[in-house]
């Protein structure tokens, strides 16, 4: 079977809902091991259910990757490793002048040592296995500018460039290390943001946003997972190093 995960172990951050829950079920359908870390248990809760239910292998581990001690530790409860998914991440809105200290602290703490954090913990763990496959998800905020959205788009460039040095660094360990660049994807979090900033223009508002994307729509979560799933099976064994936007055309049609 073509893009088959049989007896390798993933670790999927931010697994509980969204894109990462996604990715989660879909590599646990080609036979992966997925290891979920998440914050938010109920949710991380469900995507294991999910799974089980569906007779997929799935493991949840609660914490938060910005706190490398914890971080640490789970990793090495889950021991040798093949694939990790660094997808964890929270946005924000705001421009350079009116984005807090701490605002910004926290959205570099948890998109960009966060990454970091996971990073450390797993590159020795895939070494013990002769190698493996890392994806780091960024945005088409890290490669063109998109209005309100400054500490977010710093955070994921930052994620973008770590992606690169660690595929440079680790090529001659068989770890492979990619981006994926999503633009809109219809998510939870989208419609927690519409339902907070346009309270009865909901609806109004979801096609607004659909229609920024020249293809005419947001992606869905499985759209972004199935990208995920080639890039770390074997069929993408010649690719690292590279981002890999999915966007509708956003970034090379939108003029």
């Amino acid at each position: 079977m073509m893009f088959a995960l049989n007896n390798k172990t993933a670790v999927v951050t931010g697994g509980g809902s969204g894109i990462g829950r996604a990715i989660a079920i879909l590599f646990a359908t080609q036979g992966a091991a997925v290891h979920i870390i998440d914050m938010q248990e109920a949710q991380a809760s469900e995507t294991t259910q999910l799974i089980s239910a569906a007779g997929g292998n799935a493991h949840m581990h609660i914490g938060d990757v910005g706190m490398q001690l914890v971080v640490d530790d789970i990793f090495a409860a889950i021991g040798p490793l093949h694939i990790l998914v660094n997808n964890a991440g929270i946005g924000h809105i705001g421009r350079a002048d009116n984005t807090d200290e701490d605002t910004f602290d926290n959205i570099m703490r948890i998109n960009v040592k966060g990454v970091y954090n996971c990073l450390r913990a797993a590159i020795p763990l895939m070494q013990q296995v002769g190698g493996g496959s890392i994806i780091n998800m960024t945005s088409i905020a890290s490669s063109v500018g998109i209005a309100d959205r400054f500490a977010y788009s710093t955070s994921k460039g930052a994620v973008k460039a770590m992606t690169m040095s660690v595929a440079k660094d680790f090529i001659q360990d068989n770890i492979r290390c990619n981006s994926i660049s999503p633009a809109r994807v219809h998510t939870p979090f989208v419609d927690g943001f519409l339902q907070k900033n346009y309270p009865g223009e909901e609806a109004e508002m979801f096609e607004k946003l659909s229609r920024t994307q020249p293809i005419g729509r947001m992606a869905s979560p499985e759209e972004i997972a199935a990208l995920a799933l080639y890039l770390v099976s074997n069929e993408a064994a010649f690719l690292t190093g590279c981002d890999y936007p999915i966007d509708g055309g956003f970034t090379t049609l939108n003029n």
